[in-house]
C-alpha cells in the first residue's frame, strides 16, 4: 500500500492522537497548550502500533529512503523504533545474520562504561533513521542527534510523526536546528495540517479555537484559523 497522508490523518483522529483541553496543560517546554498531541494510547497497543509501523515504512518508501536501521528516540519512540526495524529487515533481500542491527536508546544513561554503551543499547549503524513521536522544541530530539553525531553515526534522516509547527525560544524552528547538524528532517503529519480538521470533528467550541489561535501567534511557525 503507497502513503497517503489524507488516511494517516484519519489514523490520528480516529485514534484520539489529537484532541483539546477545556483547561490548559503545561508542556515540558512550559508553555500553556490547550490542545495535544500524543501517542502514548498507539504506542501501548499491538495493533495500533503494528498500523503507525506500516504508515511509517509507507512514507520512507514514499520519499526515496533505504535504511539500514530505524532508532526512536527514548521513551517515546522506542517502541516504534524496534517494531519498524524487525518488519523493516525482514522484508529486505539481504536479510541475514549481522546484516541489520536492532538498537534502543537508554531513558537513563548508565554511570559506567564506554560511552556508547552509557547511552544506547546496541548503537544504530549503517544509514540510520532517527525516530520521534511528537516535535515542540524538539530539546530530546536534538540532544539524540547530537550523542549520535559525535558516536559517527551516519543519519540520513530524522522522521517525526508530528510537528506541532512551534518556534522555539531562540526563535528558530525543528527544522533550522537540525539543518545546522546536517541532518534532513520530515514530519509525518503536522498541527498545520491536523488541528482544522480535528476542530471541525471534535468540535471543541469558539473559545477554545480562539486560545489556539492566539498560541500560534505567540509561538507558531504560522498563523492558524480554526473559525
Amino acid at each position: 500500500m503507497s502513503w497517503k497522508k489524507e488516511r494517516f490523518h484519519n489514523f490520528i483522529i480516529q485514534n484520539n492522537v489529537i484532541g483539546f483541553f477545556k483547561e490548559p496543560l503545561t508542556l515540558k517546554s512550559g508553555r500553556l497548550s490547550y490542545w495535544y498531541v500524543n501517542w502514548r494510547n498507539i504506542a501501548e497497543d499491538v495493533f495500533a502500533l503494528d498500523q503507525l509501523s506500516d504508515y511509517l515504512i509507507q512514507f520512507i518508501e514514499d520519499i526515496g529512503l533505504k535504511p539500514d536501521c530505524f532508532f526512536g528516540v527514548p521513551e517515546g519512540a522506542t517502541k516504534l523504533g524496534i517494531i519498524t526495524q524487525y518488519k523493516w529487515a525482514k522484508t529486505q533481500n539481504d536479510y541475514s545474520q549481522g546484516k541489520y542491527p536492532l538498537s534502543m536508546g537508554r531513558a537513563k544513561p548508565k554511570e559506567h562504561g564506554d560511552p556508547k554503551d552509557q547511552f544506547f543499547l546496541g548503537v544504530p549503524r549503517g544509514k540510520v533513521i532517527v525516530l520521534e513521536d511528537t516535535v515542540t522544541t524538539g530539546e530530546s530530539l536534538i540532544e539524540i542527534v547530537e550523542k549520535l553525531t559525535n558516536l559517527k553515526v551516519n543519519i540520513i534522516s530524522v522522521i517525526c510523526l508530528t510537528n506541532r509547527n512551534e518556534l522555539r525560544d531562540d526563535n528558530l524552528t525543528i527544522n533550522e536546528i537540525l539543518e545546522k547538524l546536517g541532518v534532513k528532517f520530515y514530519a509525518m503529519s503536522n498541527a498545520i495540517d491536523l488541528l482544522p480538521k480535528a476542530y471541525r470533528i471534535l468540535r471543541p467550541g469558539q473559545e477554545i479555537a480562539k486560545k489556539i489561535e492566539l498560541y500560534f501567534k505567540q509561538y507558531g511557525v504560522k498563523e492558524i484559523k480554526l473559525i
